[in-house]
């Protein structure tokens, strides 16, 4: 009886409850033994200690760019991850609003106010956005691995501990050695330096420890001095945190009383039994210091209640307000860009208001923070598909620029330009391309149609010399014919030597055509004027002259085809014509009346078949050309 005596108050002393500490916590503080208080004291008081971190008070709307870059670069040389993630997001949204994104709208607006169209404007951030973005990145990147590390850390400790479990148990069922207290001893050093495990293993893994460690004491009856010395030692211990524990009732900082109280029920927990009957007393003294700590944490959060309330009222509305952002959708980047910003308005607005009541505060998180990350699901969802079309968009500019390239050193001027041109308008229509290889692209294409054109243009140089100098020979011919019928050498067949010289100089520039042409009509209309011919030969000269004329002309061919054609025409009519006015003539009966029509019809037909004469004769001529 004696021995379940003692086991039972070695119990009290292994398991005395540790209060959670937590000063979002606001229920009243537990004395009774409890084990269980005991392990969700080890599961909570990690993340318990990250949220009574004081709260971060520098203000960066005041902060250059430069200087937010450095502020940043500085956090991440702190290396606190986890703990500062949220003063890594106050510089960001600093950095945006402050800085980048009215950079970004200035651009756009000079961008417009030169003509360009917003869909085309692309901003190319500068250096420092470059870098600030890039260790915003960095910094999160490190965040994550920070708490992949930590949950992997669990994972180890949790195996190491049941390894100290297996070893403890080989140790409390096999045989009694004078090694055994040192082993113990170990043992325990071991189990406390080993970190946090899993909270949903961390009260089975010290109901186990506990139950192990009992049995090793109720089984060392022979060493039961050494642990009595042993106990005494840790008296002194559970003592000297009583003390430290008292100190904090002065402590002004309820936060950093807080943290130091976790700090010491973590110590009072891995100090080992003390004397039976030191056990309640000892325990009481330290309950009763945390007791007024406690006391403290209740009376404020009793005297916050009103203004918690008011907290949730606040974030209630600003969860309504996400209602609208739960289920957008938009084609433009544009929109996106715009809704974003008024998100991360709401963000701010959000983290700016204080705690809630705790009992809603996991429903309240969970609504804000789901709405909040559909949103920029759905904004990742678009930039994938705007990732799917800007691919297919760069496959269709390398296509452009395939062609392009492979017309670049063409000498076919005025097809090849109508190809380019053409190239060029399809690209306009192009979609957006990559933002890494757009400008490379766009450059590749230019470079190809530069260089077309560049290479003409040099000769077209030298074309535009040729014409002019053909001008000139132009101009002469047109003085010689001006001046022909003033010379003894005025003949038909002169006037057309002189035409055909004219008709065999090469094309003049483009501006001077119709003033070289109009000089060549009014010498030669002079020179007809004066020709002394009777009319059918003065009809087939003009006719012979015209077609002269004509050959110089680039789409000769086509003209003299569609002039043959309207010849051939004009017989065709006569000679239907002919035929049915012969026909006519046969239903003449013989009279005055009747004569005076045939006579009629005779002439009408006599003249069409002098007329086709004359166009079979055009033909002739027209076939020497």
């Amino acid at each position: 009886m004696e021995n379940d005596k003692e086991i039972s108050e070695e119990n009290k002393v292994t398991q005395q409850p540790v209060e959670n500490t937590d000063l979002g916590n606001q229920s009243e503080p537990k004395s009774e033994s409890s084990q269980e208080t005991e392990e969700q004291h080890e599961e909570d008081h990690h993340d318990q200690d990250d949220h009574h971190e004081e709260e971060h008070h520098v203000d960066y709307g005041s902060f250059s760019k430069k200087q937010l870059l450095s502020a940043l670069k500085e956090l991440i040389e702190k290396g606190r991850y986890i703990k500062d993630d949220h003063v890594a997001n106050d510089i960001k949204a600093h950095f945006e609003e402050d800085h980048f994104n009215k950079e970004k709208e200035e651009a756009l607006k000079d961008f417009v106010r030169d003509g360009g169209a917003e869909d085309d404007f692309f901003y190319k951030q500068s250096e420092d956005d470059k870098m600030f973005f890039a260790l915003y990145g960095e910094f999160k990147n490190r965040r994550s691995s920070k708490i992949k590390e930590q949950e992997e850390e669990k994972e180890k400790n949790l195996y190491a501990k049941n390894q100290i479990l297996e070893r403890l148990r080989e140790l409390v069922d096999g045989e009694e050695t004078t090694h055994s207290i040192s082993t113990i001893k170990e043992i325990q050093q071991e189990w406390k330096d080993i970190g946090p495990v899993p909270g949903a293993q961390n009260k089975n893994l010290w109901a186990s420890y506990n139950a192990l460690m009992d049995r090793f004491y109720d089984n060392r009856s022979i060493y039961f001095e050494l642990k009595e010395l042993d106990r005494k030692k840790n008296l002194e211990g559970k003592l000297e945190l009583c003390e430290k524990a008292e100190a904090l009732d002065s402590e002004g900082d309820l936060r950093t009383a807080i943290r130091a109280l976790n700090e010491l029920h973590e110590e009072f927990k891995h100090i080992g039994p003390v004397p039976r009957e030191e056990q309640e007393t000892v325990w009481q003294r330290f309950k009763a210091a945390s007791d007024a700590i406690y006391a403290k944490r209740k009376a404020y959060y009793e005297s916050q209640k009103e203004v918690f309330k008011e907290n949730q009222t606040k974030k209630e509305e600003l969860i309504h307000k996400l209602d609208d952002f739960k289920d957008f959708k938009a084609n433009r980047i544009k929109e996106w860009n715009v809704k974003t910003k008024e998100i991360l308005s709401i963000q701010k607005e959000w983290e700016a208001i204080g705690p809630v009541p705790r009992e809603c505060g996991r429903e309240i998180n969970r609504g804000f923070w789901g709405a909040f990350k559909q949103f920029f699901h759905n904004k990742n969802l678009f930039f994938k598909e705007l990732d799917e079309i800007r691919r297919i968009n760069k496959e269709k500019a390398e296509e452009l620029i395939k062609v392009a390239e492979s017309l670049k050193d063409s000498t076919d001027w005025q097809n090849t330009s109508n190809a380019l041109i053409k190239l060029q308008q399809d690209w306009k229509k192009l979609g957006p391309t990559p933002e890494k290889v757009r400008d490379d692209l766009y450059k590749r294409f230019k470079t190809a149609c530069d260089t077309f054109f560049d290479n003409r243009r040099e000769a077209n140089k030298e074309i535009n010399k040729e014409f002019d100098k053909n001008l000139e020979l132009k101009e002469a011919v047109c003085e010689k014919i001006k001046a022909l019928p003033e010379s003894e050498e005025f003949t038909v067949e002169n006037l057309e030597k002189f035409v055909a010289e004219y008709n065999a100089i090469g094309f003049v520039p483009r501006k001077n055509i119709k003033e070289i042409a109009a000089k060549f009509n009014e010498a030669v209309e002079t020179c007809v004027e004066k020709l002394d011919t009777d009319g059918e030969n003065r009809e087939e000269f003009l006719f012979r002259l015209n077609l002269n004329k004509i050959q110089g002309d680039p789409n000769s061919d086509r003209v003299f085809n569609k002039k043959e054609h309207g010849i051939r025409k004009q017989i065709s009519d006569l000679e239907n014509n002919i035929t049915l006015w012969k026909n006519n003539l046969e239903f003449f009966a013989s009279s005055k009346t009747a004569d005076k029509l045939k006579n009629q019809f005779d002439e009408k037909i006599e003249k069409a078949e002098e007329e086709i004469d004359k166009l079979k004769k055009k033909l002739s001529i027209l076939r020497e050309f």
